[in-house]
């Protein structure tokens, strides 16, 4: 699972599978929904998503994951 912000749209993308996009769809305002050819949910994109989250902090509770990543998007150089 990968959580991508995006400062410039305001828009937070929830990654939820490494497949591609074959549909998506508005459930809410400002929520889209990401699904693959199998209909399953690979994506969630959240609009204004600083209105609606304290972006400026992220908890995880019980989750059985094997790895923790943490980076973030840098600059690239010529």
């Amino acid at each position: 699972m990968i959580f991508q912000y995006h400062p410039e749209s305001d828009m937070l993308y929830i990654k939820l599978a490494d497949a591609p996009s074959a549909e998506s769809e508005e459930v809410a305002p400002g929520i889209v929904l990401d699904f693959d050819a199998g209909k399953r949910v690979i994506g969630i994109e959240i609009e204004d998503a600083s209105r609606s989250a304290d972006l400026s902090r992220l908890e995880i509770l019980a989750l059985p994951f094997k790895d923790v990543v943490l980076g973030e998007k840098r600059a690239a150089h010529s």
